[in-house]
């Protein structure tokens, strides 16, 4: 038998209760931050920064470039043609060089072991902070004119001269470029690399097939967006390098910007070097924009 109390509990009527309210979300602007201010406002100091240093200083340059004949001027000259011309066979020769030997470094460290192999993948992430004329200086110590080699040679034969003049060429700046610049193209493949299944390799391997139609069957197709990845970014960057062909001082070497220092300081003519400097900027970006398209792909 349920008790008075009971009762007179379960007779209370609902409408004591308190109806629950829903909660609305708050309706914060959009456009503002947590802290209250608007989201435009932590955009302009970096796009202050961004124009004080960078966009103020090249739109002198492109203004300076706009001096009246400055264009026609330097477009007619044949020094400048030459150093275009020399630009673009550098970065273009460099570049394969870099393609070919880096795609070859990166399978022995990737796919043939050898004691050292993790240490020597390490160093290359560690080269790639090693500014050119460091390469450039070491060059010069085993093969200038009075390096080692040639320093090797005049000892044992009793010459006067060694046989070692190539870092003044062409072919030094080649050599230098080449060998500074192939880690970039390494550490997209190294990174490829790790990514593909090795049972493709063992599978194919089982076929009987040999090491080089692996390499051009199943390593090569894996390794194209990488290779093209690394090459445009070694395309850039040759055509902007300004100290390698200082450091080897290699005669009737005339790159854009070289062609831009010699105008600028040696000659004053800062209207002329402003224009070519205009030339070097449009390639570089022009470039750049196919690197960063054929890098999304690659997915570096």
């Amino acid at each position: 038998m349920a008790s008075p109390g009971a009762s007179a509990v379960a007779a209370r009527p609902a409408a004591d209760a308190v109806p629950a309210t829903p909660r609305t979300p708050s309706k914060e602007p959009r456009n503002r931050t947590r802290a209250g201010a608007p989201t435009w406002f932590w955009t302009v100091p970096p796009v202050l920064a961004l124009a004080v240093v960078f966009l103020y200083p090249l739109a002198l340059v492109v203004r300076e470039s706009l001096a009246p004949g400055a264009y026609a001027d330097v477009f007619a000259s044949a020094s400048f043609r030459d150093a275009l011309v020399t630009t673009v066979w550098l970065a273009l020769a460099a570049t394969a060089g870099c393609l070919v030997l880096g795609f070859t470094l990166a399978l022995v460290i990737a796919f043939v072991p050898f004691p050292g192999g993790r240490a020597v993948a390490r160093f290359i992430d560690v080269f790639l902070s090693f500014p050119s004329f460091l390469i450039t200086l070491a060059l010069l110590f085993l093969y200038g004119t009075v390096g080692m080699a040639n320093g090797l040679w005049t000892d044992l034969t009793g010459a006067a001269d060694g046989p070692f003049h190539f870092l003044t060429t062409p072919w030094g700046v080649l050599l230098a470029e080449i060998t500074y610049f192939t880690p970039f193209v390494m550490r997209p493949l190294l990174a490829a690399f790790s990514q593909l299944d090795t049972a493709q390799l063992e599978v194919a391997s089982s076929l009987g097939a040999r090491p080089l139609r692996i390499v051009r069957r199943v390593i090569l197709p894996e390794a194209l967006p990488a290779l093209a990845a690394g090459g445009s970014l070694v395309l850039v960057m040759c055509l902007n390098e300004f100290g390698i062909v200082l450091f080897t001082g290699a005669k009737g070497v005339t790159t854009l910007p070289m062609l831009v220092y010699g105008k600028a300081i040696l000659e004053s003519d800062y209207a002329s070097a402003c224009v070519v400097a205009v030339v070097n900027v449009v390639l570089s970006v022009g470039l750049y924009a196919v690197y960063r398209v054929v890098s999304r792909r690659a997915g570096a």
